[in-house]
Parts: C-alpha cells; sequence; structure tokens
C-alpha cells in the first residue's frame, strides 16, 4: 500500500527524503555531519526502489533556481578574488587541476563511464552542484533514454559513496593530519597570528568576549580641560570619539574643533583598548544620566570602493582624513556569507559587507564614502530573477568541440555564469535586483536538496548496481582525490606561497567547499583565523567546480 502511495503521489516521497535526509545530516560524530544534501540523497536513493520518481520539470526548475542563486550570492566575492586574492586561488586550481587528473586515470585504469565519473567528482570534491551540470551534459550525449537514466543513477551512487569518504578525510587531514606534517602546534599558531592581526584576544569556537570591543562611557573632564577634541582623539589613534558634551546642562554634539572645559561631561564611545588607556587623561568617570537621546546606528555596507580593495582595515582607517573617519567603526565583516574576524590586519576585498557602528550621522557619511547600506528588505525582484534565470538557460545552449570533446553548458552552467554577471552587476548598481540573502539561501537549499532528491528517486536500482561492480573501489578513490590535492596545497602553500598554517588550512578547507572541515578547524585552532584563507578558495572553487561537469562528461565519453 505505500509503494502505491509512493507511486501514484511522488510529491510524499519528495517531502519524505528532505525531512527525513535532514535529520539524519544533522546528527554528528564529532566534527562530521553528513548534512542535509548527502542525507536526503541517500534516503532518496532507499524510496526510489520503491519506482516513485518526480517530474523532470521540477528537477531542472529546482536546479536552474539553486545553480543561479549559486552564482548570484558568489558574483562579487568571485570577481573580487581573481586578482588581488591569487595566492589563495592559485590552491583552487591545484584542487581542480589535480581532481580533473586524478578523475581520468580512475577513468582508463577502472574503466569508468561518465557518470561515475562526474560523480566521483562531485563527491570527492564535496560539490553536489557537479551532479546538476554533470547530469545535464549527460542528457546531452545523444544516446538512448536508458543508458542515460544509467549513468545518472551512476553520479548520485559514486558521489554518495565517494562524499561520505572524502568529507570524513577532509575533515581529519585538516584539522589532524597537515598539522602533524607541518610540526605545528595549530592552536598557539591561530593565537599568535591572531595577536598578529591586532587581535587582543582568543574565543574559543562559540563563545563571545566578557569585554566588548567597542564600548561607550562617560567622564567628567579634569586633566584634558582646555583640549581641542581632535588633538585629544589623535593621541589615541583616532579609536576613540567624543560624541557628545553636557555643559551647564546643555548638551553638545562635538566636532575635532571643539574646545573641553573643567567639569564639562562628556560621552566617548571606541575600542576598548583606546578607552582603558585615555580614561587616566579624561577625568572622572560618571554614569552619564544626564545625557539624553543618545543613538548608535548599526548597518551592513557592502565595499565598492576599488581603492580600498586589499587594503587592512587599520590601512583603511589610516588613509581616511580624521574628518572622514570620525565616529565609524567596523563591528564585523562577513564574506561569502561566513563571519570573518574583524581585527585591524584584516585585508578586505570589493565585495565584503562590513558592519558599521556609530551616530546616525557617521555612519551614513561613512556608508557613502565606501560602499553602499544593504538595505533590510524581504522582497525579491522577480523581475531580475526571471530575467537572470532566462539568461542563463540561452548561455546554457552555447557549446563548443574541443579535439572531438562535445562541451555544452547546459542549463547548471549558464545560469551559474548568469548569476555570477547579475550577483556583479548588483553590487554596483544596488538600486536594481533585491533579492535578500535570506531569499537567496531559501532558493539555494530548498532547489539543491529538491534536485538532489528528484535524482536520487530516479537512481532506482541502478545504484545497487554500481556499488556491486566496483566495491571498495569507490572509496579509496575518494579518499585518494582528497589526499592528493590536499597534500600537494600543503606543499606548495607552505614552501612557496609563504601561508600562514591555520589561514593554509583553512584554504585547503575552502578549496574543498567543505564546511564541516572549517568548523572543526574553528574548533582546533580555538579563534577563527582560518576562515580568512577559508572564504577566498570557498568563494572560487564553487564556481569553478561545477563548470568542470560537462568537462569531465566529455573527457570520460572519449577516453573511457
Amino acid at each position: 500500500m505505500i509503494v502505491e502511495l509512493l507511486k501514484s503521489q511522488p510529491e510524499i516521497a519528495l517531502f519524505v527524503s528532505l525531512a527525513l535526509g535532514y535529520l539524519i545530516g544533522s546528527i554528528r560524530f564529532g566534527p562530521i555531519s553528513l548534512g542535509g544534501v548527502c542525507g536526503t540523497l541517500i534516503v532518496a536513493l532507499v524510496l526510489g526502489q520503491t519506482g516513485a520518481r518526480i517530474a523532470p520539470d521540477l528537477k531542472n526548475v529546482a536546479f536552474a533556481l539553486f545553480i543561479f542563486a549559486l552564482g548570484f550570492t558568489g558574483g562579487p566575492q568571485f570577481f573580487a578574488n581573481i586578482g588581488r586574492g591569487w595566492r589563495y586561488g592559485l590552491l583552487s586550481i591545484v584542487e581542480i587541476v589535480s581532481v580533473m587528473a586524478l578523475v581520468m586515470i580512475a577513468v582508463v585504469v577502472m574503466k569508468l563511464d561518465a557518470g561515475t565519473a562526474a560523480g566521483l567528482l562531485a563527491g570527492a570534491a564535496t560539490e553536489s552542484a557537479v551532479i546538476g551540470t554533470a547530469s545535464e551534459a549527460i542528457a546531452r550525449l545523444g544516446i538512448g533514454d536508458a543508458q542515460v537514466s544509467a549513468m545518472q543513477a551512476h553520479i548520485v551512487t559514486a558521489y554518495s559513496v565517494s562524499y561520505l569518504f572524502g568529507l570524513i578525510t577532509i575533515v581529519l587531514f585538516t584539522s589532524q593530519i597537515a598539522p602533524i606534517i607541518m610540526r605545528v602546534n595549530l592552536r598557539e599558531e591561530a593565537a599568535r597570528l591572531f595577536r598578529q592581526l591586532g587581535g587582543d584576544g582568543v574565543l574559543d569556537d562559540g563563545q563571545r568576549l566578557a569585554l566588548p570591543p567597542l564600548v561607550g562611557r562617560a567622564f567628567e573632564v579634569g586633566p584634558a580641560a582646555g583640549t581641542l577634541v581632535g588633538a585629544f582623539e589623535a593621541r589615541y589613534g583616532n579609536n576613540i570619539t567624543i560624541e557628545r558634551v553636557l555643559r551647564e546642562q546643555r548638551q553638545i554634539d562635538a566636532d575635532a574643533q571643539f574646545v573641553l572645559q573643567p567639569g564639562d561631561l562628556v560621552f566617548i564611545a571606541g575600542r576598548r583598548e583606546s578607552m582603558v588607556e585615555a580614561s587616566a587623561s579624561l577625568g572622572t568617570e560618571v554614569s552619564g544620566e544626564g545625557f539624553t537621546k543618545l543613538l548608535a546606528q548599526r548597518v551592513d555596507v557592502m565595499l565598492t570602493r576599488r581603492d580600498a580593495n586589499g587594503l587592512t582595515l587599520a590601512q583603511l582607517r589610516e588613509r581616511a582624513s580624521p574628518e572622514d573617519g570620525r565616529g565609524i567603526y567596523v563591528g564585523a565583516l562577513t564574506r561569502s556569507d561566513t563571519t570573518v574576524p574583524a581585527l585591524p590586519g584584516t585585508t578586505v576585498h570589493r565585495g565584503d559587507v562590513l558592519t558599521l557602528l556609530g551616530s546616525p550621522t557617521d555612519v551614513a557619511r561613512g556608508a557613502k564614502r565606501l560602499g553602499y547600506v544593504i538595505q533590510q528588505t524581504q522582497k525579491t525582484d522577480f523581475v531580475y530573477l526571471g530575467l537572470g534565470v532566462l539568461v542563463g538557460m540561452m548561455i546554457g545552449r552555447l557549446g563548443v568541440n574541443v579535439g572531438g570533446v562535445a562541451l555544452v553548458l547546459g542549463t547548471g552552467g549558464g545560469c551559474l555564469l548568469s548569476g555570477l554577471f547579475f550577483g556583479w552587476l548588483r553590487s554596483h548598481f544596488p538600486v536594481v535586483g533585491s533579492l535578500p540573502s535570506a531569499a537567496a539561501q531559501v532558493l539555494k537549499d530548498f532547489g539543491l536538496a529538491t534536485f538532489i532528491a528528484a535524482v536520487g528517486l530516479s537512481a532506482g536500482p541502478d545504484a545497487i548496481k554500481l556499488v556491486r561492480e566496483y566495491g571498495l573501489a569507490l572509496p579509496l578513490v575518494g579518499i585518494l582525490m582528497v589526499l592528493i590535492p590536499g597534500l600537494l596545497s600543503l606543499w606548495i602553500g607552505r614552501m612557496f606561497l609563504k601561508l600562514e598554517a591555520p589561514m593554509l588550512l583553512g584554504a585547503i578547507a575552502g578549496q574543498q567547499c567543505s564546511t564541516p572541515a572549517i568548523s572543526a578547524l574553528v574548533g582546533v585552532t580555538g579563534n577563527s583565523t582560518p576562515v580568512i584563507g577559508y572564504t577566498i578558495t570557498y568563494a572560487l572553487s564553487n564556481i569553478l567546480l561545477p563548470l568542470m561537469g560537462p568537462v569531465v562528461v566529455g573527457l570520460a565519453t572519449k577516453f573511457g
């Protein structure tokens, strides 16, 4: 009865796959969890034995929305990191070249078909989007429907097997094996790097500073009487700002030319370490109850200034005039939806989102000079979204023939490139194309999970045949396809690029598109310095690897 129900109403099988898959994917074994996508695929493969099938149109629409949203959100970071982040970007190239070479060796030695080869690439690189681009490429090979279905089933089966072993390998390699090879204490290295970048303490994962870095306090002016506000602030590196003065029960907004007098009550805001240093020069601290209508604003600003690309936060402040930078503080830095430590030595890139703190006037001035304010809207511009997907579909029809290998981007590759362009365009002309980050995340999560569930259900009995045919060979190849690129990147990054150990290991986790690996690294290091390297390679690999789907299908078809 259940089998007939699932066959007659396959939407039930779809949502059972999503619900159970994400439940299974959330189970953790130390730092390792399968994740919702892999969990959904496993459940869908089981339910696929009942004969439940999802209509191909739904599968194609879901993947088009996912891959466009992926390109849209990654566009600004992708283009920003092509030039400036070349040292980390080189590791993404190492990953792609070495993985493609290993896949082709496996194709020749093991006589793999194009589907199995693409599945190995997707699973070992932990990049689920390859499944979609490779599936489309197989559908365009001009072979029979039965062969197409069998090879697409081989993609998801090879992916599920190699993904599991590849995931465990990359987590253990970055957090445990690589530090032993480099002979470093990763926690001590991360603490040293944190201090070198201007941090004043080390945080364990999931914890917050009990002493916040930005504070506001009130003082009665004593030793500082007769001093210009601008001169006093400059004495402490402009890391503090006297925002307001209470004189004779009258509140005055202080500017740089304001002269402090004995008995003035001042409200001062800024970085805690500078505040502690300046407090003795100011006078006695008071409660500040006399101040009213003191406002602090927090806004997210996307950095678009060309001359700011590649500067550290400290250099950004130094290059701003005292008038332009006064009263503006960076409370957080987000890159590719990942929080990066906002330390003085942290390098910023175009496309980064800076969280500015300060008075409304100061923050508005800073946002205007740095980029544009990200409006907190919940509305999606469906004109922009629909046009972007349509352009992607048209691009996907383009193809070339290289050495007898037919390379066609397909809807997936086309929508990925279109998403990159439309995301970049949105970052430069923010008045059009609203796609809130929460909406983009839903498109990515639901689109990919729905696509994966659909292909898992359609795999059916072909999945079991592939596992019986190759046995332990698939897991072994998956492990090698993680270890060899990882060791190459470790050697190149350490010997030639001279990257710091925490950032290098973060970059290796990013080139592998592995969120569990960076989570494990942050837990081992005790702070978020590995994230700085992770975000750049993750942005590049997340875009470049899906484009390899049609390439590996074309090469495997010719040489397999």
